[in-house]
C-alpha cells in the first residue's frame, strides 16, 4: 500500500517539527490572541513588546499548553488565552532577566535592553504582566488564577535566588537546582497542570502532568546551561560562556569544582568571582578533564525520562507522543 505524500512528508520531518506541524493550528490561535492582546496606546509598549515576541524562539510554554490540554481530552477554546498568557509572563521575565544580567544577545539578536535601555525594558516586562493578570481576571476561575499567581510569585523568587548566587563559587547542587525549579521549571510546570485543571481531570493526572512540566523546564534548563559552555551565538542564540561572563555557577562549573584539585579549584572560584570570561579556555579544560559535561547531561536525561514516565498515565495518542518527542527533545539539542 502507497503511503500518502502528507505522511511520507511526515516521515521525513525531525520529531520536533512534527510537534510543531501538530500544535500550528492552536499556535496560529495562539499568535493572534498574542497580537491582539498586546495593543496600548504607549506607542514604546507597542514597539518593545513586539519586538521581542515577534523575535523568534518556539514559543514552547504556551505550546505545551496546547498540546497538554488535548492529551488531557479537553474540548473548550480557554486553552489558547491561557497559552497566550504563559507566554506573555515568560517574554517579562526574558525583559528582567537581560536587564540583570546586562545581556546584549536574545534569541541570536540584539535583546531589547540593548536597542532601548533598563527602563524601558523593565517597565515594558511590567507592562506584560499586569496585562497577563487582565487576562487571567477574563477566564473567571479562581483555580487558574490561584496556579499563575504562585507561579509568577516563585518566579520573582528564582530571579532573587539567582542573583544572590552570582559570583558566589560555593553555590552547589542543591542551590542551583533550587533556582531552575523556581526560575525556569515553575512556568513549563503551571503550563502543564493548567491544561489538566481546564480539562476537569481528577488529582492523579493533575500531580502527573505536573510532574512533567517540573521534569521538563528542569531537564531544558540544564541543557542550556550545557550548552554554554559547548555553543556559538549563531548556534544558540547567545555568547559561548555568557553564564561564566556573568559570574553564574551552573551545572558543569559546580560538577567540575567537586572534582578538581586544588589549583584548579582557586582558577574557578576566581573566574566565577570575576566573571571570568577572559578565562574560558583553561576553565573549558577543567570541565572536560574532569567529565562534567557528560555528568550534567546524564542528570538532565534523567530528569527528561522522569518527565515522560510521568505522562504514562495518559491514554495513548498524536498529543501524548508529541510530549514524550519535546522530552527527549529536551537534552538532544544544539540550541
Amino acid at each position: 500500500m502507497m503511503s500518502s505524500p502528507e505522511s511520507a512528508m511526515s516521515e521525513t520531518l525531525s520529531p520536533l517539527d512534527r510537534v510543531i506541524t501538530l500544535s500550528a493550528p492552536d499556535m496560529k490561535l495562539v499568535d493572534n490572541h498574542i497580537q491582539a492582546s498586546l495593543k496600548s496606546d504607549v506607542v514604546l509598549i507597542n514597539q518593545i513588546a513586539n519586538y521581542i515576541v515577534a523575535s523568534g524562539g518556539k514559543r514552547l510554554r504556551p505550546m505545551l499548553l496546547t498540546l497538554c490540554a488535548h492529551a488531557c481530552g479537553y474540548q473548550g477554546k480557554d486553552h489558547i488565552p491561557l497559552a497566550a498568557i504563559i507566554e506573555f509572563i515568560h517574554t517579562a521575565t526574558l525583559l528582567h532577566d537581560d536587564v540583570v544580567d546586562e545581556s546584549d544577545l536574545r534569541r541570536g539578536q540584539q535583546s531589547a535592553h540593548a536597542v532601548w535601555g533598563n527602563a524601558a525594558s523593565v517597565l515594558v516586562g511590567d507592562f506584560l504582566y499586569s496585562r497577563s493578570f487582565q487576562m487571567m481576571v477574563g477566564l473567571d476561575s479562581m483555580r487558574v488564577m490561584a496556579v499563575l499567581a504562585d507561579t509568577t510569585n516563585t518566579i520573582a523568587e528564582g530571579e532573587v535566588q539567582q542573583l544572590l548566587n552570582m559570583g558566589d563559587p560555593e553555590v552547589d547542587l542543591q542551590r542551583y537546582m533550587q533556582v531552575i525549579e523556581n526560575k525556569t521549571a515553575k512556568l513549563f510546570e503551571a503550563a502543564c497542570r493548567l491544561a489538566a485543571i481546564i480539562s476537569g481531570k481528577p488529582a492523579e493526572t493533575e500531580r502527573a502532568m505536573t510532574t512533567y512540566g517540573n521534569r521538563l523546564g528542569s531537564a531544558f534548563q540544564i541543557a542550556d546551561d550545557v550548552l554554554d559552555y559547548m555553543g556559538d551565538a549563531g548556534t544558540t542564540g547567545k555568547n559561548a560562556g555568557e553564564d561564566l561572563a556573568e559570574g553564574k555557577p551552573t551545572l558543569p562549573l559546580i560538577l567540575a569544582r567537586e572534582r578538581c584539585n586544588d589549583k584548579e579549584r582557586e582558577l574557578l572560584d576566581a573566574a566565577i568571582r570575576n566573571g571570568g570570561a577572559d578565562d574560558l579556555n583553561p576553565v573549558l579544560a577543567i570541565i572536560e578533564k574532569t567529565a562534567s559535561i557528560g555528568s550534567a547531561m546524564e542528570i538532565a536525561m534523567q530528569h527528561a525520562r522522569d518527565a515522560r514516565r510521568a505522562i504514562e498515565i495518559l491514554p495513548e495518542s498524536p498529543w501524548r507522543s508529541a510530549l514524550e518527542a519535546l522530552a527527549d527533545y529536551s537534552v538532544n539539542r544544539d540550541h
